[in-house]
């Protein structure tokens, strides 16, 4: 029984930080009807931001967020509002190719300056122990900071006029000009919140496990299997269809092996595609 608790807190933590990687995703996904595949660079950019800091000037990853985040927002935002809206209106994978090529120059641009090497901010801050239960104190706050992060995002969804406008474009595009919203503004803000989110998730995973140009494509694939499960278009949605995947994937890692872990969550994947395609929380609009 007790190795059973430490698979579910595990899972349950694992599982935080999956919901703040795929939220921007979603959202993107969601309003623009455009699958980023550059998602993951922007994990992975973040991450090193945040790394490059810690080792170069000793700046805390905590101090990055809100640096990374802004630089991640304009880097989003300029790159929606000068390439992406371009061909923004055009079928599906004509945008998909895009980002795919814009995430390829990303990509070996990362790799050729900072190399493929594993790297990983080391804050070296213990554990916990509760009962039967060992709890990495560098993960603890991780999973903190991304409950925090996908709560304020959320927060912003709710409640601020961007949000409003951001849920109102996503539900009805030609009502929501009409209703004098600036859909091309709106696009460009919701494509940089994504990256933003992106970064900030990447600064988070930077503290817990190494980082590399090799996992672009493994938290790319991760956010798909979130959006699936939980419903795409939602935060709760999101955080359900994280913590979902982090028990799933904990589970299959101790009954199978930690290389059968990533097959689990594409199975799941695949049964909430045939069971129930809206996901577990469903659409009704970015909430």
């Amino acid at each position: 029984m007790a190795i059973y608790s430490q698979i579910l807190a595990n899972g349950l933590m694992l599982g935080a930080l999956y919901a703040c990687l795929a939220v921007g995703f979603s959202l993107v996904w969601g309003v623009l009807n455009v699958i980023n595949m550059l998602h993951g660079s922007f994990i992975i950019l973040g991450g090193y931001l945040t790394y490059f800091a810690w080792h170069s000037w000793g700046i805390h990853p905590v101090v990055m967020l809100p640096v990374v985040g802004a630089f991640m927002f304009a880097l989003g935002y300029a790159l929606q509002k000068t390439v992406i809206n371009r061909v923004v209106s055009a079928p599906v994978l004509t945008t998909l190719t895009l980002t795919f090529g814009l995430d390829m120059i990303l990509y070996n641009v990362m790799t050729y300056w900072f190399t493929a090497t594993p790297r990983r901010v080391q804050l070296d801050l213990g554990s916990v122990s509760l009962g039967p239960v060992t709890l990495p104190v560098d993960r603890l706050v991780g999973t903190g900071l991304a409950l925090v992060l996908t709560l304020m995002l959320y927060l912003v969804m709710r409640g601020s006029n961007i949000g409003r406008a951001i849920v109102a474009v996503r539900m009805d595009r030609s009502a929501a000009e009409l209703m004098g919203i600036r859909t091309e503004r709106i696009y460009a803000i919701t494509f940089g919140i994504g990256a933003l989110m992106a970064g900030v998730a990447g600064v988070v995973f930077a503290s817990v496990f190494p980082i590399t140009t090799n996992v672009t494509g493994t938290y790319l694939g991760k956010a798909f299997v979130v959006c699936v499960v939980g419903g795409l278009g939602s935060v709760p949605g999101a955080l359900v269809g994280g913590l979902v995947l982090g028990l799933v994937e904990s589970l299959a890692g101790h009954w199978f092996g930690p290389q059968q872990a990533i097959t689990a969550g594409f199975v799941l994947m695949l049964v909430i595609l045939l069971t129930r395609p809206t996901g577990l929380v469903g659409v009704r609009g970015y909430e």
